[in-house]
């Protein structure tokens, strides 16, 4: 894989392109207001970014990290990223997003909306736990003592493979949720939500989730 399309350029977006660049991947990198907005973006970024619509970064990519907002779902392109690993940053808020009955009760999770949308992708759930500029300042080779550690979940095996070389390869160890029906205990308002921590450390903020406030 060299080559991650990125839909949604805002902190997370953009900071995972960061990211990934210095580890040596190219980007194709997308927004809701077109290409020609990324122009600050890309340049900053360099030669291995280019800017492009929705469908063209779904397409471009070999992987694609989808970050917009909830209640933008319904504008990610699905034949695009057909057959394809997507990785999902997702949290609710519904003081954005609109109050959402199957979330607020429950009943689904923010990862499982995304699968529902995208039926013939794989999708993993990434990147969403941790302040996106942190992304580029907290990686460290593995092996380190205290290394930081990031959540993954998925329903495809080879999504959680993938998840977990790529946070490697970023500087941060992995832990594994189990399947995207997991995926609500490293969102919003939970322990392993936005704090640094270990392998360790991130397995008992996940053991001691509430599902419901």
């Amino acid at each position: 894989m060299t080559t991650l399309g990125i839909i949604g350029a805002g902190n997370i977006g953009s900071n995972v392109a960061r990211a990934a660049i210095a580890a040596g991947y190219d980007v194709v990198i997308a927004n809701s207001r077109g290409p020609e907005t990324l122009g600050d973006l890309v340049a900053e970024l360099g030669p291995r970014a280019r800017a492009a619509t929705a469908e063209e970064a779904g397409r471009a990519g070999d992987v694609v990290v989808v970050t917009v907002p909830l209640h933008a779902l319904d504008k990610i392109p699905v034949e695009p990223l057909a057959g394809k690993i997507v990785l999902d940053t997702n949290n609710y808020y519904f003081e954005r997003d609109g109050h959402i009955e199957a979330l607020d009760q429950g009943e689904t999770t923010t990862s499982e909306l995304v699968q529902r949308h995208l039926p013939t992708s794989k999708v993993a759930k990434a990147f969403n736990h941790i302040v996106a500029t942190q992304i580029v300042t907290d990686g460290a080779p593995a092996g380190t003592p205290g290394r930081r550690a990031l959540a993954t979940a998925s329903d495809h095996d080879d999504a959680v493979e993938l998840v977990t070389r790529l946070y490697d390869e970023l500087g941060f160890d992995t832990v594994n949720i189990g399947p995207l029906s997991e995926s609500w205990r490293v969102e919003r308002d939970r322990p392993a939500y936005v704090v640094a921590q270990d392998a360790e450390e991130l397995r008992a903020n996940l053991a001691i989730a509430n599902r419901l406030p």
